[in-house]
């Protein structure tokens, strides 16, 4: 039987016990009250004027542990031979001391039982503490033996561990070495996020910048100083891309239009050439609206190309850099001659807006990347353009861009990017997962993939997904919001960045990234 259960028995019992003891008093109670009726003889009734010492009863509070009193008979004690004599009947005073009598043995054994009763509850109350006491020990024990246990593996594992990290401190000077990355210069002046960044062609050391605040920039790779800013645009410039072998650059906007203007800049004096001889000077160059004092601003260009009904997203030159291509939030990108500006082809077929366009730099091929989660290659070697359809990703797709080896390299919101070959567009060759959205990424001469992240972070793959490096940031180092666009330098100028990133905090930085060297080799 449980504690529970004993605890529950001995109150009933105690209960029980009570209320018998209760119905056994009152004749008791009613005789010491004087309101239980005598059947008294009639003769006494007048000699009762007085009330008799006889018939008060007094019943002595007995204890359980005082010696038995001698019963009280009718016919024995001295005490009442010597009293007066009682007028009660001798049977009636008998039967009223046997019913005294009964009542302190009762009362007794109720002592006797009620006291057995407190010691057995006072034990049980004590057993519950005392084991409780005895588990607590067990715990505390328990919790000793375990930490014991866990020190002692603690110290076992911890051989094992220098031995792994010895292990792979050997295993690591096999390797190829790592990458090295550093920030070499920040390109300060925008008011508005960086949209797109773009390395002028080797040897003009000039970089490109686009931003949501209606301009576009030409930066000094060297100073960081702005050479050229370009007002010509009425809405956000989400696109900039030098020309291949000439002083152009190509801009597309928000206004819905993509412009060509010329970017001829001296790097010692900052002082940009005109884009039409006829303008005068004073009208292109306003020092008060400058992002850095000394530079220039135009605000004229040589060609605007129109047709598009939305927000041209990207444009970059086609092979050979007599056309141009366009890509725009009107699910279209076009075609468009440099010389005449006239739209030559549309390219439809995507289902929802399109993020990006690029063109391969040796073949007349492009790709376009829509929010419809795929990107399409555009075939222009022959008159009727022929187009491929590349499904993998599971988010719009942000970018893609082409390879020195004839792949394609595509970013997504999916957090991923893949690395496909021209020829098998079924599948990706490799897949590279990342920890946030992927941006405008870029592809190296060395086959080097930049990806920038919505994560403030950009890491370096190679084609097999395989990753090299991640660019060093901080507080005070590195991009402090979102990374929009990176892209590569053909320049090989020892000392100078050679991998650029624009991001929203209305900031462009030059990397200098030197790879391992048993590359070189």
């Amino acid at each position: 039987m449980s504690r529970r259960a004993s605890l529950d028995e001995l109150q009933a019992r105690f209960t029980r016990t009570a209320k018998q003891r209760k119905n056994s008093c009152e004749p008791a109670e009613l005789l010491s009250g004087g309101a239980m009726p005598l059947d008294l003889p009639h003769s006494a009734a007048p000699a009762a004027s007085k009330t008799p010492r006889s018939l008060k009863i007094s019943m002595p509070r007995m204890r359980h542990h005082e010696p038995e009193q001698p019963a009280v008979s009718g016919s024995h004690g001295r005490a009442d031979a010597d009293q007066e004599p009682s007028p009660l009947p001798l049977r009636l005073r008998s039967r009223l001391n046997d019913l005294f009598f009964q009542i302190e043995k009762e009362f007794e054994a109720v002592c006797s039982e009620n006291a057995a009763l407190h010691k057995e509850l006072e034990l049980l109350q004590e057993k519950p503490d005392r084991e409780t006491g005895d588990r607590c020990d067990d715990t505390d024990g328990a919790v000793k033996s375990k930490q014991k246990l866990m020190s002692h593996a603690a110290q076992k594992l911890k051989p094992a561990y220098k031995l792994k990290q010895q292990t792979s401190k050997i295993v690591s000077s096999f390797k190829a070495a790592s990458v090295v990355c550093a920030l070499v210069r920040e390109y300060r002046g925008h008011k508005d996020g960086v949209w797109e960044v773009s390395a002028g062609r080797p040897g003009q050391h000039v970089v490109g910048t686009a931003s949501a605040d209606h301009t576009a920039c030409v930066w000094s790779v060297d100073s960081g100083r702005c050479l050229l800013q370009y007002q010509g645009h009425e809405g956000s410039v989400n696109s900039v891309r030098f020309h291949p072998t000439r002083d152009l650059v190509l801009t597309g906007s928000g206004d819905q239009t993509a412009h060509v203007w010329q970017a001829a800049v001296n790097i010692d004096s900052g002082r940009a050439m005109s884009s039409e001889e006829e303008v005068d000077p004073s009208d292109m160059y306003d020092d008060m609206a400058a992002p850095a004092e000394g530079s220039n601003v135009l605000r004229t260009p040589i060609l605007e190309l129109t047709g598009h009904s939305g927000v041209v997203i990207a444009a970059d030159w086609l092979a050979g850099a007599e056309q141009v291509v366009t890509a725009s939030w009107d699910r279209t990108a076009q075609l468009f001659d440099v010389n005449t500006g006239e739209s030559l082809n549309t390219l439809a077929g995507h289902d929802q807006e399109l993020t990006h366009v690029s063109a391969h730099p040796s073949h007349k091929f492009v790709v376009t990347s829509s929010k419809d989660f795929t990107f399409r290659l555009w075939d222009f070697r022959e008159p009727i353009p022929c187009v491929s359809v590349f499904q993998g990703h599971t988010d719009a797709v942000t970018s893609a861009v082409f390879s020195r080896e004839d792949k394609v390299v595509s970013g997504s919101d999916d957090r991923s990017c893949k690395v496909w070959d021209l020829k098998n567009m079924r599948s990706p060759l490799a897949t590279i997962r990342g920890d946030a959205a992927v941006n405008r990424l870029d592809v190296s001469s060395a086959n080097v993939i930049a990806v920038p992240f919505d994560n403030r972070h950009i890491r370096l793959y190679d084609m097999n997904g395989q990753r090299l490096a991640r660019l060093p940031r901080s507080n005070r180092l590195g991009h402090r919001r979102m990374v929009c666009s990176v892209a590569w330098s053909d320049d090989l100028s020892s000392g100078r960045p050679n991998l650029f990133s624009s991001g929203f905090d209305n900031t462009a930085i030059g990397w200098l990234i030197t790879p391992p060297k048993d590359s070189k080799d």
